[in-house]
């Protein structure tokens, strides 16, 4: 990766307390994009952060993305999980894509087709949305096919269909979406085989956004609903070839753990403003006698203790992350993600009860820090619950044991 990593966090870092953290209440109380923010993280080039070096990016691999989206996520976590929705269509289409070995007739069209897709996030600053999200499509099903629909026509694709809390809306150039391939006369579409992945242009005809957006939390990341009515999309815009999307969320299935840096970066701010706090260092608080009271030091210790759990969890599923993981390393990957979606927002919980009454105030961003984190529990497609059930499942049975085995990835 160049420029080094660490010179990378601390970039990520200096933007945060001094741009992004600033912006971040009024942002959320108004339920608007952080286009500040964006504009800010593309002078610096960090839209371009997991892009190959080849192509002009950064050429950040699965781990090195999951520590620069945490410390992004400490400063404002609506700009790093939208950051996320970006940075993910770049990483799954490079590296992740390599790591498949696919074949020379098949990786050819692709180098050519992301060629492209590099040069206008580099050249043009583009930004990217990857929505998958669907009314009606069974995400925890036994057949993962999505309901937006991509009927094969000459050059190309029609697509129809519907997309909800697809964030970024309004806000990106170009929608990376999941559609279910169906062939002439009703073949195809039987299997989560036949999903494409496909760059939607925001000013594409029967493209439009609809609904309102007036969430518990995430709310600057404005995830609105998408409307596909014959939208026609270009062979040259297909982010991956076919069949690739449904063999990388098997055989590189640590891709959909992308969301959890976020939420790491959010308890790790929970947990800084509360020392902070405590100590006096906030405007407008006093160090004495608050950190020298015996319930609020354990209160802290409690807090550092899941804090630490979360990260040593979080650095050893990222650093296991790649094509093939064992079953251990996949169900730590597992663990790792109800446990920062759950400790998180109990960091969150004990920080608000530490500090006390004054800290629910908005001038304070500890409230918001609770409402973000208490949305990481639902997040597709590893959702806590999804997280529990393939964790007990995948514990007591066996791979080829039983045929039902619940499906965990969109």
């Amino acid at each position: 990766m160049n420029p080094d990593l660490d010179a990378v966090i601390e970039l990520v870092g200096t933007l945060g307390r001094e741009r992004f953290a600033p912006r971040a209440a009024a942002n959320d109380r108004d339920a608007v994009f952080p286009f500040e923010n964006y504009r800010d993280l593309r002078q610096h080039g960090l839209l371009a952060l997991c892009i190959p070096e080849a192509h002009g990016g950064m050429g950040a691999n699965f781990e090195q993305y999951a520590l620069v989206a945490a410390e992004l996520g400490r400063h404002d976590g609506a700009t790093a999980l939208t950051f996320n929705m970006h940075s993910v269509s770049m990483l799954w289409s490079s590296v992740l894509c390599d790591d498949l070995g696919l074949p020379a007739e098949v990786q050819q069209p692709h180098e050519q087709r992301r060629a492209e897709l590099y040069r206008s996030v580099v050249q043009d600053g583009l930004l990217y949305a990857q929505p998958f999200s669907e009314p009606s499509s069974n995400l925890a099903g036994t057949a993962l096919v999505f309901s937006t629909i991509a009927a094969p026509v000459e050059g190309g694709w029609v697509l129809n269909g519907r997309k909800h809390f697809a964030s970024l809306s309004g806000a990106a150039d170009m929608y990376t979406v999941t559609a279910t391939e169906v062939l002439p006369g009703g073949t195809g579409g039987a299997s989560f085989s036949d999903t494409l992945f496909l760059g939607v242009p925001a000013d594409s005809p029967g493209f439009s956004i609809s609904g309102s957006w007036d969430p518990l939390g995430m709310r600057a990341t404005v995830s609105r609903t998408l409307d596909l009515v014959d939208v026609f999309v270009p062979e040259q815009r297909q982010l991956m070839p076919r069949g690739v999307y449904a063999e990388l969320a098997r055989r590189w299935p640590h891709m959909f753990m992308t969301l959890c840096p976020t939420y790491v970066g959010v308890a790790q701010a929970a947990f800084d403003f509360t020392v902070a706090y405590l100590r006096g260092e906030v405007p407008g608080t006093t160090g004495e006698p608050r950190r020298r009271s015996t319930t609020k030091q354990l209160a802290v210790a409690e807090m550092r203790v899941k804090l630490d759990q979360i990260w040593a969890m979080f650095l050893r599923a990222i650093g296991e992350a790649k094509v093939d993981p064992s079953r251990a390393a996949m169900l730590r990957g597992f663990s790792t993600q109800y446990s920062v979606m759950e400790l998180g927002n109990d960091i969150c919980r004990l920080a608000i009860r530490t500090c006390g009454g004054g800290s629910i105030s908005r001038a304070y961003p500890l409230e918001r820090y609770y409402r973000d984190s208490r949305c990481g529990a639902l997040m597709l497609p590893w959702t806590a619950e999804v997280c529990l059930e393939r964790l007990g499942y995948d514990s007591l049975y066996e791979r080829g044991e039983r045929a039902d085995r619940p499906i965990a990835t969109p």
